[in-house]
């Protein structure tokens, strides 16, 4: 299919670059056939081709050609048989006589095997390159083991050409000679399949004129046979407008060869090297220096597009003068490693003259086609002096070095002379005599700046400053270097900065209840364990503010977190790993807490960040740091217990009115595993969730009491997460079927124990109450009231109301053959034996009426129901509590 795709371009060579041709295929598939199947990377090049006049329907391989006989146009959705195209891509290479020949170069190097395989990586690499082909695969493979000696040819009559002035636009598939007169540096691209690719542009000259070649991604091995000053001949070109005039593009197939020397041909070359105080403007020169500051990359838009820029500070024996990358020149700094020091050749930089901001002239330099040669070459040292932190005082282009000690956030804010958005970022940077706050703008916000990075930072200002602790603190500005973990320390910095650095590492959360100091910063690691609901409250200034609690773990203790305000407001899940940066020590009465407000970082890590920080799993943490508890063996005031059980019972929501006017509510459930059942109380949130009988149900840290009941409960409060038990915590707890018949113990009224829970009681309803059925109840103590016409006030706690709370009792005795036990029904149970709902009967009531006679026909019924045993002191008897009515009968 490549070999195809060239033969396309082939046709189009005089109009279009091999760059040009593949960004219209690439603009034809995203207008026209977005989404269709049927159309390849032949079918883009041919429509292309007619875009520019050419029509071509050539089939794709010479045994379609050949079945064409009468070469008959065919219409181009089926001009190409997809299955065809695909097995020469997927084809494997064959060791032909072309190959084998550029095998031998190499083959005491490498195997024939290793050869063919390293050609397929090098395939893949150039997928989205359609002018490769194996012959460009194999000079890839043999350029990378050895420097093949290029053979200089004499000047013969075979390898005569034009003269660089002679070459006109759309000539195609020329040669050039020439004498090299600058190499630029090699710079990356993207490919429109997103591939990578490589651009070098070389100058040529002879005594007639100057071009520029341009060498693509499959042209770099021929980089390797000249130098500047070499004379060379370049066969395969192609001349067409530039940049600054006409250009020769190289071919996927061009060759390079030396020549021998001619003076009268080519000018000869000199690598003059200008001292940088002799610079003139609008000239190229050649300048060898050391690198004095290397500011952050900043971006810059222009016309709509985002670019990027960097001006580098260099200096020698004569002067100092400023060079200026641009765009995807910028990529030189990284791929170079270009450091503070360095020293470097560079070739062919562009002068040019402008006014600075103090409105004097001054000459800079610009990298366009140079190159950029780092080296060891003669430049005087220069010391660039560095400042301990402990000895800074208000002044400006200073230089430190030290380990990031406090980072945090990015932070947004509104320019008043503009009303654009700017971003700042502060964090502290410290030696072995102090810190100082450090704040960068802009584009520097972006740098990936850790806590415990070693920091080089040449050109900041110092200020006074009364909110930091060191009364001093640093601002950045465009021309400020920062640079991260830089590699030139000294022994003796890297042993003071590895010393700071170990002092930052996180504090295992067990060894927090030993800090005695409110307002302690520190830096935990861990996992989320539970995360409460977010609440408000307000400021002293009228406004609201949130917080949050949450509990945060690692294997060596919990401790609770207040979370403020924003940071109340992210979205946390149990069992969630995160670094936790800049917390606060808070001391509370038996605990100490730590506070994560503006100023304190949340990074979420990735399950393979957290195994690398040895944070253990959720489960582990769990029963490292929680019993789980069977029901039955818990007591009052445990702390730190799991239970696991299904819920036999729920009961209704009941809602309620605080203190401050807000509404609360409370919800009573029991759930049960094999060895018993618990009574749960669930608050707000909790009270609100969508529950159903048999649900299982995992408690984190409940708080155990002794209800009013007098029996254990476990109440769901602030330090308690509800969470769905695993498959394997379901898998062990019984059906709730099964939990029904263990639990639900049937038994006679003569051996009811005083502690007994849920069991089955089966009996005869013998005696009614019919006195005060309806009971009045304060909304906010559920103590008993008194109704009058006037205002209602509970004598109990003072609330105010105007409607009690009723609620519907019928005390009855039952009976059966051993024996008799007081049983009261309340409310929905009530409702249920009467077959009456209590807003009806509270009618009857008020309207002077009553409901004996429905009371009265209980007598006789036979009710099986569900209870708990308690001890009645007033009347020294046992009674039983009903909970669930299973069946009733006469």
């Amino acid at each position: 299919m490549q070999e195809e795709i060239l033969k396309l371009y082939e046709k189009v060579q005089d109009q279009l670059s091999q760059e040009e041709f593949l960004a219209e295929m690439d603009q034809i598939s995203k207008t026209n056939f977005e989404g269709v199947t049927f159309v390849d990377e032949i079918d883009l090049a041919r429509e292309v081709l007619k875009n520019h006049g050419v029509n071509d329907f050539e089939t794709v391989s010479a045994e379609k050609t050949d079945s064409s006989e009468d070469n008959e146009e065919v219409p181009f959705e089926i001009s190409i048989e997809s299955d065809e195209v695909e097995s020469d891509d997927n084809a494997t290479f064959v060791m032909t006589d072309d190959l084998l020949e550029k095998y031998n170069k190499v083959k005491d190097k490498i195997t024939e095997e290793e050869f063919l395989a390293r050609m397929e990586e090098f395939k893949k690499q150039e997928s989205s390159n359609p002018f490769m082909n194996d012959s460009g695969f194999a000079d890839m493979v043999v350029g990378e083991l050895i420097d093949e000696e290029v053979e200089v040819l004499s000047e013969k009559p075979e390898f005569a050409v034009k003269s660089i002035s002679e070459l006109e636009k759309g000539s195609k598939d020329v040669t050039i000679d020439g004498r090299v007169i600058s190499i630029s540096n090699k710079r990356s691209f993207k490919t429109r399949k997103g591939g990578k690719g490589e651009v070098c542009n070389v100058e040529l000259q002879d005594n007639t004129g100057t071009m520029r070649t341009v060498f693509w991604t499959q042209n770099m091995p021929l980089l390797k046979k000249f130098n500047e000053g070499d004379v060379i001949q370049i066969k395969g070109v192609d001349i067409k407008d530039g940049y600054s005039g006409l250009e020769a593009n190289l071919r996927p197939r061009s060759t390079v060869v030396r020549l021998e020397d001619n003076p009268s041909k080519f000018p000869v070359y000199e690598e003059k090297i200008t001292d940088i105080a002799d610079i003139e403007p609008d000239t190229k020169v050649n300048i060898i220096a050391r690198i004095v500051r290397i500011p952050t990359v900043r971006s810059y838009e222009k016309n709509g597009k985002e670019g990027k820029v960097a001006s580098i500070d260099l200096q020698d024996k004569t002067g100092k003068i400023t060079y200026t990358l641009w765009n995807k020149n910028v990529e030189l700094i990284d791929e170079l490693k270009l450091e503070d020091g360095d020293t470097v050749k560079i070739l062919a930089a562009q002068s040019r003259e402008r006014t600075n901001m103090d409105g004097i002239s001054e000459i800079s330099l610009s990298h366009w086609d140079g190159r950029i040669i780092k080296g060891d070459f003669d430049v005087p040292e220069i010391e660039q002096e560095f400042i301990k932190i402990g000895n800074l005082s208000e002044q400006s282009d200073v230089s430190i070095k030290g380990v990031v000690v406090r980072l945090q956030d990015i932070k947004t804010f509104i320019r008043k002379s503009d009303n654009t958005e700017g971003k700042l970022r502060n964090f502290d940077v410290g030696d072995s005599s102090g810190s100082i706050r450090v704040t960068v703008w802009g584009d520097d916000t972006e740098l990936p700046i850790n806590k415990g990075d070693i920091l080089k930072i040449i050109g900041g200002n110092v200020r006074f400053d009364e909110y930091t602790q060191s009364g001093y603190s640093m601002n950045t500005n465009f021309n400020t270097q920062i640079t991260i973990n830089p590699e030139n320390l000294s022994v003796e910095e890297f042993e003071e900065f590895e010393q700071l650095r170990e002092q930052l590492r996180p504090t295992p959360i067990g060894n927090i209840e030993e800090i005695d100091e409110d307002g302690v910063e520190i830096d935990i690691v861990g996992r989320f364990i539970s995360v409460n609901d977010v609440n408000e409250f307000q400021r002293d200034d009228g406004s609201v503010g949130i917080v949050r609690s949450a509990i945060f773990a690692d294997e060596s203790g919990k401790v609770q977190l207040s979370l403020w305000n924003e940071r109340a407001q992210e979205d946390f899940n149990i069992g969630d790993a995160y670094q936790i940066e800049n917390a606060r020590t808070r001391l509370g009465m038996y605990d100490v807490d730590l506070n994560i407000g503006g100023g304190s970082r949340l990074i979420k890590l990735s399950e393979e960040q957290a195994s690398a920080m040895f944070i253990p799993e959720l489960s582990t943490l769990e029963k490292a740091l929680y019993d789980y508890r069977k029901i039955s063996d818990v007591d009052e005031d445990e702390s730190d217990v799991i239970l696991i059980g299904r819920i036999i019972e729920l009961n209704d929501i009941r809602n309620f009115e605080r203190d401050n006017g807000d509404t609360g509510s409370v919800r009573n459930i029991e759930i049960a595993d094999d060895t018993g059942s618990i009574k749960v109380v669930l608050w707000n949130d909790d009270a609100n969730m969508d529950l159903e009988i048999g649900m299982p149900m995992k408690l984190q840290n409940p708080r155990i009491n002794i209800g009013m009941d007098n029996r254990i409960e476990a109440v769901v409060s602030r330090g308690t997460t509800v969470l769905e038990p695993s498959e394997n915590e379901i898998d062990n707890l019984p059906t709730y079927e099964e939990l029904k018949e263990a639990i639900y113990v049937p038994k006679p009224i003569e051996s009811l124990l005083e502690d007994d829970t849920n069991v089955c009681v089966t009996g005869v309803i013998h005696e009614v109450s019919t006195d005060k059925n309806i009971l009045k109840k304060c909304p906010n103590c559920r103590s008993n009231v008194e109704t009058t016409i006037e205002e209602n006030v509970c004598d109990n706690c003072g609330h105010t109301f105007d409607e009690p709370n009723y609620t519907l009792m019928i005390p009855t005795r039952i009976e059966d053959e051993t024996g008799s036990i007081h049983a009261t029904f309340f409310d929905k149970l009530a409702e249920e034996l009467i077959g009456m709902e209590k807003e009806e009967v509270i009618t009857i009531i008020d309207d002077g009426m009553g409901i004996e006679d429905k009371l009265e026909d209980l007598n006789g019924l036979t009710v099986e129901i569900i209870a708990n045993v308690s001890f009645d002191d007033y009347n020294e008897e046992s009674r039983l509590n009903p909970k669930k009515i299973i069946s009733k009968y006469y």
